[in-house]
């Protein structure tokens, strides 16, 4: 069992989302940064869907009540044990009753707190994701226990440091493609969108990123028509809007650009009010 001691104000539990409920209404959801949380689990042999933990600032605390294996990836945030502090993205060996902590980032905004076999929560819909609707509650809470998969203590070196692109947390390039809509915008509004720097909002979260701009031109509002994680809407007011991992499938905007995959990982890693540049592929 781990103990979650003071939950920060963002963690909670993710995988890799709910896949089949979209014409249902229902977000896929999890890890804002699929990139990292798939190095996460792989790092200790795990399936690259079982369930992380993801978390911001304030960092959360935990106490681990058996020993485990754990995988700490993602934004730079240098995990301590008993206040002993480790290089960021690490892979370390904990006892009964040690307790873990997280120093703030220096880049990047998401960690990933992966564990040997997974976190061992319930299931709904297929995925261990939290969202309220489909889960009783969106984030973990302090006073929480967690259950994990029995563990040999110290099975592994007490910890072993990994490396990890640091251009994925830094770039402020974006390479995105063309989206339904793209061609209904006056060729004065696409070189606003494209090749410019633009800013992240502290409006956003993990439903959308509010992108500043200085377009001064909205697009029409569209017929209710199918969006996805990554999709770049245009609002008639001219707000730019991508929407994340927990969007709408759903939406009456103009959907003028698309984030692959890797593209919204890379975003979701970027501090609110950094710079972002959108890249036609």
């Amino acid at each position: 069992m781990v103990e979650v001691l003071s939950a920060g104000l963002q963690t909670s539990i993710q995988d890799l989302g709910r896949v089949g409920w979209r014409a249902a209404g229902v977000p896929v959801s999890g890890a804002m940064d699929r990139v990292s949380a798939i190095f996460a689990n792989k790092l200790l042999n795990n399936s690259p869907r079982v369930a992380i933990i993801e978390f911001a600032w304030p960092a959360p605390v935990f106490q681990f009540h058996k020993a485990a294996t754990i995988a700490v990836v993602g934004a730079d945030c240098c995990p301590r044990v008993n206040d002993v502090e480790y290089p960021s993205r690490s892979v370390l060996s904990l006892k009964a009753r040690d307790i873990l902590s997280f120093k703030p980032a220096k880049i990047g905004f998401w960690g990933y707190l992966a564990i040997k076999s997974g976190w061992q929560s319930e299931v709904s819909l297929g995925s261990r994701s939290q969202y309220v609707g489909v889960t009783p509650r969106s984030k973990l809470a302090s006073g929480d226990t967690l259950a994990i998969a029995t563990q040999s203590e110290l099975a592994t070196a007490p910890y072993s440091s990994v490396k990890m692109n640091v251009s994925h947390f830094s770039t402020a390039k974006l390479c995105v493609d063309q989206g339904p809509e793209w061609d209904r915008l006056p060729q004065r509004a696409k070189d606003l969108l494209i090749g410019r720097p633009l800013e992240i909002s502290s409006q956003s979260n993990r439903m959308a990123y509010l992108i500043k701009s200085r377009l001064n031109y909205g697009a029409p509002e569209i017929i209710t028509s199918p969006v996805q994680p990554g999709t770049v809407q245009l609002t008639p007011s001219g707000n730019c809007i991508v929407l994340m991992r927990d969007a709408q499938t759903t939406g009456g905007y103009a959907r003028v650009l698309q984030l692959p995959e890797i593209s919204i990982s890379q975003l979701s890693q970027k501090k609110l009010g950094s710079p972002v540049e959108f890249i036609l592929k």
